[in-house]
């Protein structure tokens, strides 16, 4: 391994050493992030979700663990082993692809029983909004990433990019887990029906916001050492942004509530 790295160019040893640096503190983000609202409840035996729950965990969990692996090969400059085991990045991407649209569709199935209180079931509604938007920024960036297999800067950036943008999620069961308990005195859930909910949107936007600080410190590393950004941090982080600031809007808006009615039925259908 020693000898692998010392025989790069010094260039572009650091380069490689930030990116194991960028992809160990998203799997840290991510691994902390759920310890206390499904790790910890799930070795204690008190977590208690659908199957296809804990496939979602696993998926999610297996792309940041591929994500800090395949830096690592990179900088020891195993390429071959790292070009090698990238087709496993895209079985997760594609299994990921599937399992958040299967969750979401199941949700908000569960949402359009009869009975569930309306006020309840718009905020699903406009929740979900942050997972499918967020899928439908993690496919497209990925598949350019791919595309771009050959541009090793292009690709690299856009890979990072794309797990940033799925940090707001374990950033979010934070804030969910400091929040107070249900209300005691609030009224008992319809009976028959599985209990819905949704987090504040605030929680949802401003997790995000704080995940997408590092893409801040991509583009100052940039600045740094190339003397200018990347158009990838530039152009896909300027979307990446728009989406999590108009999360709330967008997932509330009349068109997003009828798509989101269209997906429910997915898992009616299945």
């Amino acid at each position: 391994m020693t000898e692998a790295v010392m025989g790069a160019r010094p260039s572009a040893v650091a380069p490689r050493q930030f990116y194991v640096w960028m992809a160990g503190t998203c799997f840290l983000i991510a691994v902390l992030g759920f310890l206390p609202t499904y790790w910890m409840p799930l070795a204690k035996g008190s977590f208690k979700a659908e199957p296809m729950v804990h496939v979602h965990g696993i998926v999610m969990f297996a792309w940041v663990t591929f994500f800090f692996t395949q830096t690592r090969l990179v900088a020891q400059g195993k390429i071959l082993a790292h070009r090698t085991w990238g087709m496993l990045g895209i079985s997760i991407i594609t299994a990921m692809a599937f399992i958040v649209t299967a969750v979401t569709s199941l949700r908000l199935a569960q949402a359009a029983l009869p009975g569930q209180p309306a006020a309840i079931v718009r905020e699903v509604r406009a929740f979900t909004w942050v997972t499918m938007g967020a899928l439908a920024f993690i496919v497209p960036v990925f598949t350019l990433a791919i595309v771009k297999l050959k541009d090793s800067e292009t690709h690299k950036r856009l890979i990072l990019l794309m797990t940033i943008s799925m940090l707001g999620a374990p950033i979010a069961r934070w804030f969910l887990f400091a929040a107070p308990p249900p209300d005691p005195n609030a009224p008992p859930w319809p009976a028959g029906l599985p209990v819905i909910g949704a987090p504040p949107m605030l929680i949802a936007i401003s997790a995000a916001l704080i995940g997408d600080i590092l893409l801040f410190v991509a583009m100052a590393y940039d600045w740094r050492t190339r003397g200018k950004v990347h158009p990838v941090y530039l152009i896909g982080g300027a979307i990446m942004l728009l989406m999590h600031v108009t999360m709330a809007q967008v997932g509330d808006s009349a068109a997003w509530q009828s798509v989101a009615v269209a997906i429910g039925r997915l898992a009616v259908a299945g």
